[in-house]
Protein backbone atom coordinates (compact mmCIF):
# COMPACT_ATOMS: atom_id res chain seq x y z
CA UNK A 1 0.00 0.00 0.00
CA UNK A 2 1.60 2.95 -0.92
CA UNK A 3 0.96 6.30 1.38
CA UNK A 4 0.28 9.66 -0.32
CA UNK A 5 2.89 12.82 0.61
CA UNK A 6 1.42 14.50 3.20
CA UNK A 7 2.01 18.44 2.69
CA UNK A 8 5.10 20.49 5.19
CA UNK A 9 3.68 23.26 6.63
CA UNK A 10 6.04 26.26 5.67
CA UNK A 11 6.17 29.07 7.76
CA UNK A 12 8.29 32.73 7.50
CA UNK A 13 11.50 33.02 9.12
CA UNK A 14 11.25 35.02 12.62
CA UNK A 15 13.98 37.87 12.92
CA UNK A 16 16.51 35.19 13.50
CA UNK A 17 16.72 31.92 11.74
CA UNK A 18 15.98 28.74 13.60
CA UNK A 19 20.04 28.43 13.87
CA UNK A 20 19.40 30.70 16.72
CA UNK A 21 18.62 28.17 18.72
CA UNK A 22 21.71 26.21 18.32
CA UNK A 23 24.94 26.80 20.57
CA UNK A 24 26.72 29.87 18.37
CA UNK A 25 29.44 27.48 17.02
CA UNK A 26 27.41 25.01 15.83
CA UNK A 27 27.00 24.27 12.35
CA UNK A 28 23.71 23.76 11.01
CA UNK A 29 22.38 23.00 7.79
CA UNK A 30 19.89 24.86 5.22
CA UNK A 31 18.18 24.07 1.72
CA UNK A 32 18.62 26.38 -1.09
CA UNK A 33 15.99 28.18 -2.36
CA UNK A 34 15.73 30.05 -5.71
CA UNK A 35 17.85 30.27 -8.34
CA UNK A 36 20.53 33.51 -7.13
CA UNK A 37 23.29 31.10 -6.40
CA UNK A 38 23.27 29.15 -9.95
CA UNK A 39 25.15 27.46 -11.44
CA UNK A 40 27.07 26.19 -8.47
CA UNK A 41 24.03 25.67 -6.25
CA UNK A 42 20.69 24.25 -7.44
CA UNK A 43 17.48 24.85 -5.31
CA UNK A 44 17.25 22.21 -2.94
CA UNK A 45 20.81 21.29 -2.16
CA UNK A 46 21.30 21.47 1.29
CA UNK A 47 24.15 23.59 2.51
CA UNK A 48 26.25 23.23 5.90
CA UNK A 49 27.19 26.94 7.52
CA UNK A 50 29.48 27.30 9.73
CA UNK A 51 28.53 29.95 12.18
CA UNK A 52 32.06 31.23 13.22
CA UNK A 53 33.98 30.00 10.23
CA UNK A 54 36.64 32.47 8.59
CA UNK A 55 34.64 34.77 5.92
CA UNK A 56 37.63 35.09 2.96
CA UNK A 57 37.39 36.97 -0.54
CA UNK A 58 35.25 34.44 -2.45
CA UNK A 59 33.72 32.49 0.43
CA UNK A 60 29.86 31.73 0.60
CA UNK A 61 28.42 33.56 3.08
CA UNK A 62 24.94 33.45 4.92
CA UNK A 63 24.65 37.18 5.61
CA UNK A 64 22.12 39.57 6.87
CA UNK A 65 20.98 42.20 4.24
CA UNK A 66 18.58 44.28 3.51
CA UNK A 67 16.38 43.57 6.35
CA UNK A 68 16.34 39.81 5.46
CA UNK A 69 19.18 36.44 5.95
CA UNK A 70 21.01 35.74 2.18
CA UNK A 71 22.97 33.43 0.44
CA UNK A 72 25.63 34.81 -1.34
CA UNK A 73 29.56 34.71 -2.26
CA UNK A 74 31.40 37.44 -0.39
CA UNK A 75 33.52 39.88 -2.53
CA UNK A 76 36.02 42.14 -2.09
CA UNK A 77 36.48 44.37 -4.13
CA UNK A 78 38.57 48.63 -4.47
CA UNK A 79 35.52 50.32 -3.60
CA UNK A 80 34.95 47.56 -0.51
CA UNK A 81 33.30 43.99 0.08
CA UNK A 82 29.92 43.12 -0.96
CA UNK A 83 27.86 40.07 -1.52
CA UNK A 84 27.40 38.98 -5.08
CA UNK A 85 25.07 36.30 -6.09
CA UNK A 86 26.29 34.04 -8.73
CA UNK A 87 23.63 34.35 -11.12
CA UNK A 88 24.00 37.75 -13.08
CA UNK A 89 20.32 38.52 -12.91
CA UNK A 90 20.85 39.44 -9.60
CA UNK A 91 22.11 42.94 -8.20
CA UNK A 92 25.48 42.79 -5.97
CA UNK A 93 24.87 44.28 -2.43
CA UNK A 94 27.78 46.68 -0.76
CA UNK A 95 28.24 46.02 2.41
CA UNK A 96 28.05 48.85 4.85
CA UNK A 97 30.06 48.85 8.49
CA UNK A 98 31.28 46.10 9.83
CA UNK A 99 31.34 43.05 8.08
CA UNK A 100 31.46 40.33 10.78
CA UNK A 101 28.10 42.31 11.55
CA UNK A 102 26.38 41.11 8.01
CA UNK A 103 27.95 37.72 7.63
CA UNK A 104 26.45 35.36 9.86
CA UNK A 105 27.81 31.71 9.12
CA UNK A 106 30.25 30.16 5.95
CA UNK A 107 29.15 27.19 4.04
CA UNK A 108 31.58 24.71 4.52
CA UNK A 109 29.62 21.67 2.42
CA UNK A 110 27.08 21.24 0.00
CA UNK A 111 24.71 18.11 -0.23
CA UNK A 112 22.40 16.97 -2.99
CA UNK A 113 19.89 15.02 -0.94
CA UNK A 114 19.15 11.36 -1.51
CA UNK A 115 22.49 10.98 -3.15
CA UNK A 116 25.35 9.80 -1.01
CA UNK A 117 28.17 10.75 -3.34
CA UNK A 118 26.72 14.11 -4.47
CA UNK A 119 28.25 16.26 -1.72
CA UNK A 120 31.31 19.04 -1.94
CA UNK A 121 33.12 20.81 0.80
CA UNK A 122 34.59 24.29 0.83
CA UNK A 123 37.31 25.62 2.97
Amino acid sequence: MSQKPFPIPVKPAEAEPEAAACASGEPYALMVLGDSMLPEFEEGEIIVVEPEGLAKDGSFVVAWANEEHIFRQLVQRPEGWMLKPLNPVYPNIPIEGDLKAVVKGVVILKKKPGRRRAMKEYA
